[in-house]
């Protein structure tokens, strides 16, 4: 949930991706995770989310004798391309940040080993989307969601939206702002909840009736979320004037949490009709030169101490059993109970052939 940045220097163009987009293939300088091939560091490579308390972090170092270095790498769509793309080459030991809309990309295209992380039996059965061979470790889930600027709303006298469907009311017009779904994870899980809503024949129409409604597209949530959206810290001071924005149903805690004061309630609603279920997970990279190093950090990402510090630090929500959530998190947090889902088959049966029609019917 913030902006994706390239954190690698040699690059070639190549042509790739969720559709039609043109990327990078980058390895770190040097090639490989760690300076020389160092035995006590673990390269961990991500999207620019990853974040955890200096305190934990350290604990988990002085225990496991490793020296965690993070390589940050685009947006998600974009760092699981470049994963992709320098597998005969990777870049760290472990990848994180691949959800359930790109997973069958990644293990179709073999980046990752199998391990089975110590810890797994905690994490609950619904979020192991590859049981049995466990070549990725889910890390946490949420739900992207369009959310709504309450004082905008507030202002106007009007409701704000519920549903999918309200977004294409005239009374929404101009107000939506969304991320390009063939670079943004954001953005694609949000035209796979459109097609989880409305089948394989009715997105098309559904988004013919958003764009008609005055439907913005940007690259990425950081442009979307900090500087279109009205009810952001950061979109108020950006001048962002769309009250409507693609997020997630954890944007109210980190607006609410990191206010000061801390208000009674979050300036941020969301329209809970609008969700589709997200799960990250993280995987051992084939060919990762410090093997060890990864499969401990893996086994620290599921740990009860990572788990219980993620949900301030990153704002999704931990997937085993074991960990609760921080009282600050939980106090502004928005329950879904029955967001949109679709199989990660389904998604690799459709998800380019839908990017490439979204982008030809949106975008052009």
């Amino acid at each position: 949930m913030s902006k994706r940045k390239s954190a690698t220097t040699a690059c070639v163009a190549v042509v790739v991706g969720l559709g039609l987009v043109t990327l990078s293939a980058c390895g770190a300088s040097g090639g490989g995770s760690g300076a020389a091939g160092d035995s006590r560091t673990v390269t961990l490579v991500s999207h620019d989310s990853w974040a955890v308390s200096k305190g934990v972090l350290k604990d988990f170092e002085k225990s496991s004798g490793y020296k965690v270095k993070v390589l940050k790498d685009g947006d998600a769509g974009e760092a699981v391309n470049k994963a992709i793309l320098s597998k005969d080459n990777p870049q760290g030991d472990v990848f994180f940040g691949v959800d359930n809309t790109l997973l069958s990309r990644a293990l179709d295209n073999g980046i990752f080993s199998s391990y089975k992380a110590k810890g797994l039996s905690e994490v609950e059965g619904r979020y192991r989307l590859d049981k049995g061979k466990d070549r990725v470790t889910p890390v946490d889930t949420g739900s992207l969601c369009v959310n709504y600027d309450k004082a905008y709303f507030e202002k106007h006298d009007l409701a704000p939206p519920a549903s999918f469907a309200d977004l294409t009311k005239p009374a929404y017009k101009d107000l939506l702002v969304t991320e390009n779904a063939s670079t943004s994870s954001p953005g694609l899980g949000f035209l796979l909840g459109s097609a989880a809503k409305y089948g394989d024949d009715g997105w098309q129409p559904y988004w013919k009736k958003l764009r008609a409604n005055g439907l913005k597209v940007v690259d990425g949530w950081d442009q979307a979320y900090n500087e279109e959206f009205s009810g952001s810290a950061g979109g108020k001071k950006a001048g962002g004037d769309r009250p409507l924005v693609v997020s997630y149903a954890s944007s109210p805690p980190a607006e609410a949490v990191f206010a000061d004061p801390q208000p009674k309630t979050s300036p941020v609603g969301v329209a809970k009709g609008t969700c589709f279920q997200q799960v990250e997970f993280a995987g051992l990279l084939n060919g990762a030169k410090n093997e060890k190093g990864g499969k401990a950090l893996l086994d620290f990402l599921i740990s009860k101490k990572f788990q219980e510090d993620m949900p301030l630090n990153m704002f999704v929500d931990p997937v085993t059993k074991n960990a609760t959530a921080p009282a600050d998190y939980t106090k502004y947090a928005v329950k879904i109970d029955d967001p949109e889902t679709m199989s990660p088959r389904k998604i690799a049966d459709n998800r380019d052939d839908w990017v490439k029609s979204w982008t030809s019917l949106v975008l052009k």
